[in-house]
């Protein structure tokens, strides 16, 4: 099915169609005219017999290419139907204050983020990636799309700010893949969150209420702890300390049946994404065909000019 993306272009036919009409009046009127002319002879002689219907075939052709080619001004288009990978990647990342110690080199947050810089560039180019970023609250910075350069620009503009919500960090991931559209596909997209934090939970929901939410939408959580426990930071001016919470950040995984890490490699993150599956949907898109109809145009065109000089030795 032919749709036109800019219709208002469709004016353009006016002038063709009017054009036509005008040709059309004249022939109508050429017998008119005819009689009119005084010599008769020269008349035969500007005009000579024998061309019949050819007479009108350059003109015609040179209409059709006046149309088509005012028609593909309005861009005509197609609808075509284009598959759409629904596997889906959200990595949640801790922005607490506790994520400037510096017991990690250089400090705990540049370290997870350029973690998860090298984790979105490793995966497979087909995935939604997702940002969320939590603290005292959770927000996604970046909704499920395949542009990673969009998710590492907005990991490299991470601030800091204080409290930990880690269980919100899951609820928002989990709201954030359920906005990835369904593209004709059934049931939700597989997915997978990757929380990189350091620190106890100290705002929001639990982390075992999060843990069961992920595990009842079937969507494992792979944690990565940042840190040690002799980690401390300067806040207003007094020295505290900011140990890691190891042991919720495990049981985390592992009742979402995905992977806890301490020291994390490129190679070991692949474990997160490598048994995902994948979920094709398909979304129709418009694909225009303007140089189809230009490439017409020029067709008739050129039928025009050919007809002409064959057969009155002149271009229309």
């Amino acid at each position: 099915m032919i749709r036109f993306l800019e219709p208002w272009w469709l004016l353009a036919v006016l002038p063709v169609l009017a054009l036509a009409g005008a040709y059309v009046w004249r022939q109508l009127h050429r017998q008119a005219y005819a009689l009119r002319f005084t010599n008769v002879d020269l008349l035969k002689t500007l005009a000579p017999r024998g061309l019949g219907w050819r007479r009108h075939a350059a003109a015609v052709a040179l209409l059709m290419s006046l149309l088509v080619l005012s028609t593909a001004m309005a861009r005509p288009s197609t609808d075509a139907k284009t598959p759409m990978e629904r596997a889906t990647v959200m990595i949640a990342l801790d922005v607490s204050l506790s994520m400037q110690a510096k017991d990690v080199s250089p400090t705990r947050i540049q370290a997870a983020k350029d973690a998860a810089k090298d984790f979105v560039k490793q995966l497979p180019k087909t995935f939604n990636i997702g940002l969320v970023s939590f603290a005292k609250s959770a927000n996604v910075l970046v909704s499920p799309v395949k542009d990673k350069d969009a998710v590492v620009a907005a990991i490299d503009g991470l601030q800091l700010a204080e409290s930990t919500a880690t269980g919100e960090a899951v609820f928002t991931s989990l709201q954030a893949i359920q906005s990835v559209p369904a593209d004709g596909a059934q049931g939700a997209p597989p997915a997978r969150i990757v929380l990189m934090s350091d620190g106890f939970r100290t705002f929001g929901r639990s982390i075992e209420e999060a843990g069961q939410a992920a595990a009842t939408a079937n969507v494992p959580v792979s944690t990565i702890a940042f840190g040690t426990d002799e980690g401390t930071v300067d806040i207003n001016g007094q020295t505290t300390r900011v140990p890691v919470d190891r042991v919720s950040l495990e049981k985390l995984a592992t009742s979402t049946k995905g992977h806890y890490y301490q020291a994390v490699t490129s190679e070991q993150l692949k474990q997160v994404y490598q048994d995902m599956g994948h979920s094709i949907g398909y979304r129709t898109t418009s694909r225009e065909v303007s140089q189809w109809f230009i490439a017409l145009g020029l067709l008739f065109a050129f039928a025009a000019a050919g007809m002409s000089l064959l057969w009155t030795s002149r271009l229309p």
